[in-house]
């Protein structure tokens, strides 16, 4: 849809794609910073130590996560609410993302305030295996909503 209005419970067109693209930068940030941090340190004077780029990635990440809730806020009240109330079709895998959010939320602020290295070690872990698993139920939602869409406004059922 070209004009900018929202169809059914859709987002108007300049809003999904701003929200794309904080989806796309927390994202490519996220897998980044899993290179950086994982597969290129750089050797230390005491043993290997993080790459200069590494902390960029987070702080990256960290606008990316800012735009995602407020998206996820403005969405839960002019997408998901509606879509849910009415029975749209795509309810599992919206909830799903709506799970996940809510999940790397929690993760995202432990691994702010957590201090103990072990809890923190197991808290980044399961934040970023939301993270890429969260990719699988928002593909799901994307193309499927807009399969559907492109075969409503054919008229096929």
């Amino acid at each position: 849809m070209k004009s900018g209005k929202p169809h059914g419970f859709g987002i108007p067109q300049t809003r999904r794609r701003l929200l794309y693209a904080a989806f796309a930068l927390a994202f490519a940030s996220g897998v980044l910073w899993l290179v950086f941090h994982y597969f290129l340190q750089q050797p230390g004077e005491f043993g290997p130590a993080p790459h200069a780029l590494e902390i960029w990635w987070l702080r990256l990440h960290g606008v990316a996560a800012f735009l995602m809730l407020v998206y996820a806020g403005l969405l839960w009240g002019t997408h998901a609410r509606p879509g849910l109330k009415h029975g749209a079709g795509w309810r599992s895998s919206g909830l799903a993302i709506v799970g996940l959010l809510v999940l790397l939320g929690i993760s995202g602020y432990l691994l702010y305030y957590l201090v103990d290295d072990d809890w923190r070690d197991a808290a980044r872990v399961v934040h970023w295996s939301l993270g890429l698993a969260l990719a699988l139920p928002l593909g799901v939602h994307v193309i499927g909503v807009r399969r559907a869409r492109r075969a409503k406004d054919a008229g096929r059922p």
